[in-house]
């Protein structure tokens, strides 16, 4: 018998580590091409259900194209020209209120000599606080959403491509559920917990937005549908959208109508986003994402890194490819779903988990 050498496994781990850093540097190189193929895919396997029960019903070849192509630009447009409203219109309403928070520091100094901290460092501290700098925060993620977008003809070639090449992309993962039985599963599964989550996130994120909406007009704080509209973009941001989509209008009421009307609005935002996101959407959620809440912050701030704020939006789903090609798809990755989910089976032993998306033993249905 020949000896068969095995490499230390930290000279595994090395390389490893190493080609994970070179592959994420590639990509962050090629984040404006990369950034848009994948915003590009999101889209059209969020449309898939409606191609479909199109072809399902008999419908012919070029509606299954046109139709979600239709649907998926329509959602791309409108996000687009809400997005640009939305620049414009922080643009335009940081200068106005110059008045309001010079007023503001001058009672907030008057406090801290009050208090016995009416010091040089104190009142410098509060001068140096400047409202244009968070408008310029909010306004600066929005822009780069719309950086992003405005490769318009870019995602639309790339959503045509990929919606004429959807049918015949689902026959070949058809053929290949024999060969490659637990790639298909776990693409397949990919598929529906994606779009479980952004259906579930955009209902509830409607939700919130028209409540967020009801409480600022309530308030009498400026442009509460534009709010509503960002709320519901950062709804999809896990664990600090929420705070994104508050601090531009919690920063208007404390301007517009003083201290106790932006903690109204703080406060009004917390109560709809934990009776909403924190207590009702689990249930209807559930583990369909598979991801802890440190895997899920972790992924927030790499793709970030990587993509921008394009990354930010999508890192659920990019998380849940990534989760399908490198760990659902290896027969010996058990033990690696088990610790990114944080769900430990039933007898305790990562080894015998119980693979995603169906029962162990039955052949997987294609993405479709």
């Amino acid at each position: 018998m020949t000896d068969q050498r095995v490499l230390p496994r930290a000279l595994v781990v090395l390389l490893c580590a190493a080609g994970a850093v070179v592959t994420l540097a590639g990509i962050r190189e090629i984040g404006s091409i990369i950034g848009p193929v994948l915003l590009a895919l999101v889209l059209v396997l969020a449309v898939s259900p409606v191609r479909t029960r199109l072809r399902d019903r008999g419908a012919p070849g070029w509606a299954l194209v046109a139709i979600p192509l239709a649907i998926v630009l329509l959602v791309l447009l409108g996000m687009v020209a809400i997005l640009t409203v939305a620049v414009a219109q922080m643009a335009a309403l940081a200068p106005t209120y110059d008045a309001q928070f010079n007023q503001l520091v001058a009672e907030a100094q008057q406090q801290a000599a009050r208090f016995g901290f009416g010091t040089k460092q104190m009142n410098e501290a509060i001068n140096s606080f400047d409202p244009g700098k968070i408008f310029a925060l909010a306004q600066g993620f929005v822009s780069g959403l719309l950086g992003v977008f405005s490769g318009l003809v870019l995602i639309i070639v790339l959503l045509l491509a990929m919606c004429l090449d959807a049918q015949s992309f689902s026959k070949i993962l058809a053929m290949g559920a024999t060969r490659r039985p637990l790639l298909i599963e776990a693409l397949n599964n990919f598929g529906h917990k994606t779009r479980r989550y952004l259906l579930v996130s955009t209902g509830f994120g409607l939700v919130c937005s028209a409540l967020d909406v009801a409480a600022l007009w309530i308030l009498g704080v400026p442009l509460p549908l534009l709010w509503g509209v960002l709320a519901l973009i950062t709804n999809y941001i896990p664990n600090v959208g929420f705070v994104l989509g508050l601090i531009p209008p919690a920063l208007l009421a404390l301007l517009e109508g003083g201290p106790k009307t932006m903690i109204f609005v703080i406060i009004a935002y917390i109560l709809i986003n934990f009776v909403v996101q924190s207590l009702i959407q689990p249930k209807f959620l559930g583990d369909a994402v598979g991801l802890s809440t440190t895997v899920t912050f972790l992924s927030l701030i790499l793709w970030t890194f990587l993509l921008g704020p394009l990354g930010a939006l999508l890192a659920i789903p990019l998380s849940l490819l990534t989760r399908a090609l490198l760990i659902d798809s290896d027969p010996d990755g058990d033990w690696a779903a088990a610790l990114v989910s944080g769900d430990v089976p039933d007898d305790g032993r990562p080894g015998t988990e119980k693979k995603p998306g169906g029962d162990q033993g039955k052949n997987p249905s294609p993405v479709r």
